[in-house]
C-alpha cells in the first residue's frame, strides 16, 4: 500500500470537470485507490464518491492506492493532481 497527501489548489477545488478527468485515469489502474478527505473516503474510480466529498480549493487530500501497479499509479497521480489540481 502506499499513500500521499495533497493540498487541492484549484479555486474551483475537485469539481465535475477535474473529477471525470481524475475517474478516467484512475481507472487505467488495477490497484484499488481511494480519496479521503478528513473522516469521509471514496473510491477513486467513481465521480460520484469522490463529487460526494466536497473537495474544494486548499483541501488536503489522501490518495491511498493498493495492488499489483501502485508503484506507477502512486506516480503517474501525483502528477496528475499537480497538473490539473
Amino acid at each position: 500500500m502506499k499513500q500521499f497527501n495533497y493540498t487541492i489548489k484549484d479555486e474551483l477545488g475537485l469539481h465535475a470537470r477535474p473529477a471525470g478527468l481524475l475517474v478516467k485515469k484512475t481507472g487505467s489502474f488495477k490497484s484499488n485507490i481511494q480519496i479521503t478527505k478528513n473522516d469521509k473516503s471514496a473510491d477513486g474510480k467513481r465521480i460520484l464518491g469522490i463529487m460526494s466529498l466536497g473537495i474544494k480549493q486548499n483541501d488536503e487530500i489522501t490518495v491511498t492506492v493498493e495492488g499489483e501497479d501502485e508503484k506507477e499509479a502512486v506516480l503517474e497521480l501525483k502528477e496528475f493532481f499537480k497538473n490539473n489540481l
